[in-house]
């Protein structure tokens, strides 16, 4: 009887671990189609400022954000969520990063770490590696003063002339059940810039490349406005971008949670039913024997 009890309690305890996950499995879905759509409704506005972006490319040379420089630091922007139970998404961003080539090619006093979620702080410290600068708890309902805060931080460390490059680690959202690790280049702003971020983008026409002349506003107006809404809304981008991803790993992971816990909720009753009827026939051959004896 004390196994049987065990077996009940086992039973139980998976069958309230079920309901979780499955709970789990119907918020993550739900807030992952709010999030897709934003992380593909910025995806499609970037690429149409990195459109903008190309065509201007001979007359952004002398801007700051687009300066080619010799220095040998690398500014790396980890992005990652704050909470877990997403299944590998988290590791496997942090895990690109630290066994990249460019990330061990850097001389590690000329590596600049800004993480971006609490995961990817401690993956850092996990690895030996003090973060700059941390940013956490950022609001899913997250605004564009907020977002600026942090692309503000980025641009400061450009403006120092120290590093020659600034790469945004983050997932690249495809499906549910598929999502990329990306190394996009947010600084310098020049032609692999912009193919870090378009990568993934398929060709519907071939596009022309015409001649662009500036008459009202001023040349140097469209390239400052061009600028500093790009830097905003690559970073949106990579936010949306991580979200869907989070929650669309979320749901699949808390899915496969339930639908184990289901096998083992299977065989548990099974086994309890065993043990069950096994308990009752052994009761019953008791008493017929106890029968036979007082007969």
């Amino acid at each position: 009887m004390p196994f049987l009890t065990e077996i009940k309690s086992r039973l139980n305890s998976t069958q309230d671990m079920s309901k979780i996950t499955q709970a789990l499995e119907l918020v993550a879905a739900s807030k992952m189609k709010y999030f897709q759509k934003k992380a593909l409704a910025t995806r499609s506005y970037a690429w149409s400022l990195l459109d903008i972006l190309e065509l201007m490319e001979s007359h952004i040379n002398e801007h700051p954000f687009a300066e080619k420089r010799t220095a040998s630091g690398i500014v790396f922007v980890l992005v990652t969520s704050d909470k877990g139970l997403c299944g590998s998404l988290n590791i496997e961003l942090s895990r690109k990063l630290f066994q990249s080539a460019i990330w061990k090619d850097t001389d590690p006093s000329e590596r600049i770490l800004i993480t971006i979620g609490k995961k990817s702080q401690a993956a850092a410290l996990a690895h030996g590696v003090q973060p700059h600068k941390s940013f956490s708890a950022l609001g899913e309902d997250i605004n564009a003063l907020t977002a600026l805060g942090i692309v503000d931080t980025l641009v400061d460390i450009w403006n120092k002339e120290t590093i020659s490059k600034v790469i945004l680690i983050s997932p690249h959202y495809v499906s549910p059940f598929e999502s990329h690790v990306t190394f996009k280049t947010f600084l310098p702003m020049d032609a692999d810039m912009v193919r870090t971020h378009t990568q993934f983008k398929i060709a519907v026409h071939e596009k022309t490349q015409p001649e662009v002349d500036y008459l009202e506003p001023d040349k140097e107006s469209v390239q400052e406005k061009l600028f500093n809404q790009l830097l905003l809304v690559l970073f949106l981008q990579s936010f949306y971008e991580l979200k869907a991803s989070e929650y669309s790993s979320r749901m699949v992971a808390m899915k496969k949670a339930t639908d184990a816990a289901r096998d083992i909720i299977t065989d548990l009753s099974l086994e309890y039913n065993k043990v069950r009827q096994a308990t009752i026939t052994q009761q019953l051959a008791e008493l017929a024997s106890a029968s036979d004896d007082n007969t």
